[in-house]
């Protein structure tokens, strides 16, 4: 394995040029932006490509900073010209390689009807509540997780809070009942209202 990609200005270039080298058609597109490359892989090769990235010396992304789950249900909509027409989720890794002081963004694509992609916990030990965190927001399933629970919300909620089309008063309501003496949850007992600002105009002003 090479150790020595340059680490001049050119090094993101140089990242992305060893990655397309070295995993060929798992990396299905390149984008460059702020903080380094985003390499787009395709999700059945995830483990592979999280493997190399942490053991190739050239790379040596030995650190996990960040994982999180998109949902792209609506984006694109309010920009003309601009709708999203790829799948509606998808699991970003945010690798920082200390020896070589660089940064480097994965994105992976999954099913939009099953969301599921292996769990890299036995790579980068970090991933565990990232995970977590992404299945219980997006209902992310990570495949091979030691113990993937909900983590922020409870264990009798009910769907995921983090995508789109989760309605905004939630689906469910907890109370404490005196009479069973526990908390219970029932169907949320809120109308829906639709708050609109109010308008002040100044030709409004001084007239009884």
């Amino acid at each position: 394995m090479n150790d020595s990609l340059p680490s001049a200005g050119n090094a993101p270039d140089a990242v992305a040029a060893h990655a397309r080298e070295t995993f060929g058609e798992a990396v299905t597109n390149v984008l460059e932006g702020p903080g380094g490359p985003t390499l787009e892989i395709r999700r059945e090769d995830v483990l592979n490509v999280c493997r190399t990235l942490r053991d190739d010396p050239a790379f040596a992304y030995e650190q996990l900073m960040d994982l999180c789950g998109v949902d792209y249900l609506n984006y694109g909509k309010e920009a003309p010209g601009r709708t999203w027409r790829g799948p509606r989720f998808a699991v970003v890794y945010h690798l920082l390689s200390l020896k070589h002081n660089r940064r480097l963004r994965l994105r992976a694509f999954l099913d939009d009807e099953m969301p599921m992609i292996a769990s890299v916990v036995e790579i980068w030990n970090s991933a565990n509540w990232f995970e977590r965190e992404a299945f219980d927001l997006f209902g992310i399933v990570f495949e091979g997780h030691p113990d993937l629970r909900r983590i922020l919300t409870d264990y009798g909620f009910v769907g995921h809070p983090f995508r789109k089309d989760f309605p905004l008063i939630g689906q469910v309501e907890m109370r404490y009942d005196a009479e069973k003496q526990r908390v219970i949850y029932q169907p949320v007992s809120i109308e829906p209202r639709v708050l609109v600002p109010r308008v002040i105009r100044e030709e409004g002003f001084g007239r009884d």
